[in-house]
C-alpha cells in the first residue's frame, strides 16, 4: 500500500475574478498529522471544503488510496473513510454524550436510518461507544446533554464522533478555536493521542499546537503552496515569516 493516503494534483478553486485555491499539490502521508497553515485568507478552508466536495474544483484532482475521487459526491468521499469535524462544534446538544457518539456508530448497524428502531440493538453499540469516550475523557461525562459540556469538551466529543465514522483520514478544521489555554492543552494531548495508528489532516491557526504534534507542514498563503516541511524548516522560511508579518511571525518562530 502506498506510503500517500491523499494527493492532489494541481487543486484550483476559482470564484468570479478570485482563485481562492490556487493550483495545490498536497501530499499528505499515511500515518501522520498533517498540518495546513496559513495567514487569514490563505485557502485553507476552501481546501477542506473541495476535498470533502463540499465544493467542486475548477480543475484539478483528488486522489485517495491511489483512486481518483475528484468526482465523486460528498457521501461517496464520506463512505470512503474522509471524515471531517468542523470548525464550529457539530454536536447534538439536546441528546447525552453517549446518545451523540453512539449516532456516528450507527451507519455500520445498518439502522442509520432506522431511529423508530427498539433500543436493544443500539445499547449493544454501547460498549464501544464507552471505549471511545474513555479515549477523549469523556466517559464520566457519558450521560450528560452536549449543550452542558463547557466549550472545550464538546470539541473533545467531537471528535470521539468523528473517529465513531472510523475515519481512514480525519479532517479536523481548527480544533482548538477559540479555546482557552487550558483546553487547547488538553485538544492537542488529545488529537496526539487519536491520531496514534490513524492520519490527521489539520487546519490550525496556533502555532504552539503545530510545532507540538505535527509531522509535515504545507503552508498556504493567497491561495498557493508556500512551504512545505516540518516545523523547523517552515518556521525559518523567509517567505513564509513574510506572510506572516508582526506578531504573528514571532509566534511561527516562538512556537517550540
Amino acid at each position: 500500500m502506498s506510503e500517500l493516503i491523499l494527493e492532489t494534483r494541481g487543486l484550483t478553486k476559482e470564484f468570479k475574478g478570485f482563485t481562492a485555491v490556487d493550483g495545490v499539490d498536497l501530499r499528505v502521508q499515511r500515518g501522520h498529522i498533517h498540518a495546513l497553515i496559513g495567514p487569514n485568507g490563505a485557502g485553507k478552508t476552501t481546501c477542506f471544503n473541495l476535498l470533502t466536495k463540499f465544493l467542486e474544483p475548477t480543475r484539478g484532482a483528488i486522489v485517495f488510496n491511489g483512486v481518483d475521487i475528484t468526482g465523486e459526491k460528498p457521501a461517496q468521499i464520506a463512505r470512503r473513510g474522509v471524515i471531517r469535524s468542523f470548525q464550529i462544534s457539530a454536536v447534538f446538544p439536546h441528546l447525552t454524550v453517549l446518545e451523540n457518539v453512539r449516532i456516528g456508530l450507527q451507519r455500520f448497524t445498518g439502522t442509520s436510518f432506522h431511529f423508530w428502531k427498539g433500543l436493544t440493538a443500539l445499547q449493544q453499540l454501547d460498549a464501544r461507544v464507552l471505549a471511545l469516550l474513555e479515549l477523549v475523557d469523556l466517559r464520566e461525562m457519558a450521560a450528560l446533554k452536549a449543550a452542558d459540556l463547557p466549550y472545550g469538551r464538546k470539541r473533545a466529543l467531537e471528535i470521539a464522533t468523528t473517529m465513531a465514522m472510523e475515519p481512514a483520514l480525519m479532517l479536523l478544521d481548527e480544533p482548538t478555536q477559540g479555546m482557552g489555554h487550558e483546553d487547547v492543552e488538553r485538544v492537542t494531548d488529545l488529537i496526539k493521542r487519536v491520531a496514534e495508528g490513524r492520519t490527521v489532516l489539520m487546519v490550525e491557526h496556533n502555532m504552539r499546537v503545530v510545532s507540538k504534534i505535527a509531522d509535515r507542514i504545507t503552508v498556504l498563503a493567497r491561495g498557493a503552496v508556500l512551504a512545505e516541511g516540518d516545523y523547523n524548516e517552515v518556521s525559518k522560511h523567509p517567505a513564509v515569516l513574510e506572510a506572516y508579518m508582526g506578531s504573528e511571525a514571532t509566534e511561527l518562530q516562538g512556537a517550540h
